[in-house]
C-alpha cells in the first residue's frame, strides 16, 4: 500500500502519540483500514502522516523535515513484499509483514 501511496518506497520517521498537528483545517484524512489511517494536505496533497490506531504512532514522510541530518535510516519494514527492483545499500533492520504487525499489535 505505502508504494501505491507515494510511488515507491516510504521513507518516514516515527514520531510516536505525542506530536502537535497545527492547519487541521487544511488535513484530509483516509481510513485505509480498521487499524491505521492516512492524512494529506486538501491544498497541495502532500502525504502528511501515517496514523497506527491501535498505539497511536503517528508516522510522518521524511520529507516533511526541515533537518534531516540527525535522523538515521535504520529499519526496512514489509521486506518480504519488497520489489526486487531496488536495494538499499546500509545495514538495517529488516521485518516481513507479520513481524510489523505483531509489533504493533495489530
Amino acid at each position: 500500500m505505502c508504494r501505491r501511496w507515494g510511488g515507491g518506497p516510504l521513507l518516514a520517521v516515527h514520531c510516536g502519540s505525542n506530536i502537535s498537528i497545527t492547519g487541521k483545517d487544511s488535513i484530509k484524512v483516509y481510513e485505509s483500514s480498521e487499524w491505521a489511517e492516512r492524512s494529506f494536505c486538501s491544498h497541495c496533497g502532500t502525504h502528511l502522516y501515517y496514523h497506527l490506531k491501535p498505539t497511536d504512532e503517528y508516522i510522518v514522510p521524511l520529507g516533511l523535515f526541515n533537518e534531516e541530518s540527525s535522523i538515521s535510516f535504520k529499519r526496512q519494514i514489509f521486506i518480504d513484499q519488497k520489489p526486487s527492483s531496488y536495494e538499499f545499500s546500509n545495514q538495517t533492520e529488516n521485518l516481513t509483514e507479520q513481524q510489523v504487525f505483531d509489533s504493533f499489535g495489530v
